[in-house]
C-alpha cells in the first residue's frame, strides 16, 4: 500500500479531530484514586532461565479493581545498584511472554519491566497470564469495544489503570531508580505509553512507536484495518450509536493525553501504516505538551514502522535523557 494519508507538511501540522470531555482530567483522577486504594501487592520473584547476563523476576501486583495483573521485571545479573528504569507495553493481542525474551533493554545496563496486558496474549507471541475477570455488555469480537457504551466500562479504563499500576510496581523494587523511568511501546503499547505519559508527572522520557488509541474519530472511519476496525462493525449492527461510542472513547484519546505530557517524547510512524494512520500518531505528536520532542518518520513502511532502526534510535535518544 502506497502513502495514503495527509501530505507530509499537513502531517506536520495536523493536532486531530477530537476534543476533550470537560471532565476527562477528573475521570482519571477519580479512576486512579480507586485504583490506588487497593494495596499495591506487588511481588517480585526470581526465576531460572539459562542467561548468564540478565535476571529475571515473575512480577504480580494489584491493577485496576486490586485484580492481580502480570509482568517480567529484567535485571542485568551483576546489578548492584538502582538503575534507569524502562516500562514497555506490549502490542495489541500479545501478552508478556517468555522469560527470555525482550533483552535489549536490561543489555543497555538498564531495568526492564514488561506488563502484561490484561485478557490478551493469546494471538501472537509467548502468550499471557492476566486474565479480564470484569464482564462486558455485548461487544463485537476482539478487545476494542468491551463496554463501549460508557467510559466507566470501556476496557481501556481498566488496561491504562493497570499501566500507571505497573510503573509504579516496577519502581518499587530496590534496584530501580524512580527518578529515572521512561515508558515506551509499539502500536497498542505505544497508546499505553502516551496514556502512562500524560498520567504519571515524574517521568524522565516517553518514547511510544507508532501509536494506537489516538484520534478515534478520524482513525475508525479512515482505515478498515482491524483493531479500529472493530468499532466500525459493532456501529454497523448497532446503529445510530456512533455520537455516544465516540464520547466513551474520547476518555482514552491519545492526544488528550498527548496534550498532558510534561516529559521528552520520542515518536515514531510509518507513512504507509494502515492500522495506525500516520495523520493520527501526527494529532498526538504535534499536541505533546512538553517541547522536546522529535518524531522519525519512514517514508516507506507500514506498521512496523522503523522496527530494528527505530530500536536503535531509542537507545542513542535514552542515552542524553535517562
Amino acid at each position: 500500500m502506497a502513502q495514503f494519508d495527509l501530505p507530509l507538511p499537513e502531517l506536520r501540522a495536523y493536532r486531530g479531530s477530537t476534543t476533550a470531555p470537560q471532565d476527562f482530567d477528573v475521570f482519571w483522577h477519580k479512576t486512579l484514586e480507586e485504583a490506588r486504594a487497593h494495596e499495591l501487592e506487588v511481588g517480585f520473584v526470581e526465576v531460572g532461565t539459562g542467561l548468564h547476563t540478565v535476571q529475571v523476576h515473575d512480577v504480580t501486583f494489584a491493577g485496576f479493581g486490586g485484580h492481580p495483573v502480570k509482568g517480567w521485571l529484567r535485571l542485568p545479573a551483576d546489578a548492584s545498584k538502582p538503575l534507569p528504569l524502562v516500562v514497555e507495553f506490549v502490542g495489541y493481542g500479545n501478552g508478556r511472554g517468555l522469560p527470555h525474551e525482550h533483552l535489549l533493554w536490561p543489555s543497555t545496563g538498564r531495568a526492564h519491566f514488561v506488563m502484561d496486558t490484561r485478557g490478551q496474549g493469546s494471538a501472537f507471541g509467548g502468550g499471557g497470564d492476566t486474565p479480564d475477570p470484569v464482564g462486558a455488555a455485548p461487544s463485537y469480537p476482539g478487545f476494542m469495544t468491551r463496554g463501549i457504551e460508557n467510559p466507566e466500562d470501556y476496557y481501556y479504563r481498566r488496561v491504562i489503570t493497570d499501566a500507571v499500576r505497573a510503573v509504579e510496581a516496577a519502581r518499587a523494587h530496590p534496584l530501580t531508580d524512580a527518578a529515572h523511568t521512561t515508558v515506551v511501546g509499539h502500536s497498542q503499547g505505544g497508546g499505553l505509553a502516551l496514556a502512562v505519559g500524560g498520567l504519571v508527572p515524574d517521568l524522565a522520557a516517553v518514547a511510544p512507536d507508532c501509536p494506537f488509541l489516538c484520534d478515534f474519530p478520524r482513525s475508525v472511519k479512515l482505515t478498515d484495518r482491524p483493531p479500529y476496525r472493530e468499532i466500525g462493525q459493532y456501529l454497523k449492527t448497532h446503529r445510530g450509536g456512533t455520537t455516544n461510542v465516540l464520547h466513551t472513547l474520547s476518555y482514552f484519546d491519545g492526544v488528550h493525553f498527548a496534550a498532558r505530557g510534561r516529559t521528552p517524547a520520542l515518536f515514531s510512524t510509518g507513512l504507509e501504516d494502515q492500522v495506525c494512520p500516520p495523520s493520527t500518531v501526527c494529532a498526538a505528536f504535534n499536541t505533546w505538551a512538553h517541547e522536546d520532542k522529535t518524531i522519525e518518520i519512514y517514508d516507506f513502511n507500514d506498521h512496523e514502522g522503523g522496527g530494528p532502526y527505530q530500536e536503535a534510535a531509542k537507545v542513542s535518544w535514552l542515552a542524553s535523557r535517562a
